[in-house]
C-alpha cells in the first residue's frame, strides 16, 4: 500500500479544496472551471538611485530573491532621459513573476505574517483593482519582510505586488481572493 503525500503549499491546498467548490456554490457557477483562479504575482521594485550607484541594484536583486523564494531579474531603461540621468540599458529596476507553489507560498507568507506586521493595519483597500480583476498592492517599505535582515539595508525602498487573476471583472476577483484569506478593509 502506497501513501502519499500532499506536499501542496497550505494556500494552494486551501484553494483547490474549499475555495473552488465554495466560489462554484456561491455564484451558480456551472463548473469549477469557470472558478477565477491566482495565475500570477508579480514583484516589481524601481530603483532611482540606481542611476548613481549600481550597488542598489544588486541589493535590491538580494532582496526581492530572498523575499520572493525565486530569483529576480534587472530591469533595464527602454530609452534614455536627459533630466534623469538615465541613458537607455542603464539597470534601473527588479523584478520577478511567481507562479505555482512559489506564489501560494508567497501569498500565504504575505497574508500571515507580512501585512500583519505593517503599522496600524486595518486590511488593504478594495479599491485597488485595474478593471480587469487583477489586484494591486504598494508596501512601502521592504523590511517588513522577516527574510530581510534589517542591519544589511542600505537603503529602505518599497515594492508593487500585483496579484494576476484569470477574470476579467473586479468583483470576481475580489470574491475569490476574499476566500482565499486576503485582509480587505471591511
Amino acid at each position: 500500500m502506497s501513501m502519499s503525500i500532499d506536499n501542496r503549499p497550505r494556500l494552494q491546498k486551501k484553494f483547490f479544496d474549499e475555495v473552488l467548490y465554495s466560489y462554484k456554490d456561491e455564484n451558480k457557477c456551472k463548473s469549477v472551471m469557470q472558478v477565477p483562479k491566482l495565475v500570477k504575482i508579480c514583484i516589481n521594485q524601481g530603483i532611482g538611485e540606481a542611476v548613481v550607484n549600481k550597488k542598489f541594484v544588486d541589493e535590491a536583486v538580494s532582496n526581492i530573491s530572498l523575499i520572493s523564494g525565486q530569483k529576480a531579474v534587472p530591469v533595464k531603461a527602454r530609452k534614455a532621459i536627459s533630466n534623469f540621468k538615465l541613458r537607455k540599458g542603464m539597470d534601473i529596476g527588479v523584478m520577478v513573476t511567481l507562479r505555482g507553489k512559489i506564489m501560494y507560498e508567497f501569498l500565504d507568507r504575505l497574508i500571515t505574517i507580512v501585512l500583519p506586521r505593517v503599522r496600524d493595519f486595518d486590511g488593504i483597500s478594495k479599491k485597488s483593482f485595474d478593471g480587469h480583476g487583477n489586484y494591486s498592492l504598494g508596501i512601502k517599505e521592504q523590511i517588513i519582510f522577516p527574510e530581510i535582515n534589517i542591519d544589511k539595508v542600505s537603503k529602505i525602498m518599497g515594492m508593487n505586488i500585483v496579484l494576476v487573476t484569470s477574470t476579467d471583472k473586479d468583483e470576481e476577483a475580489y470574491k475569490m481572493l476574499s476566500l482565499l484569506g486576503v485582509p480587505f478593509k471591511k
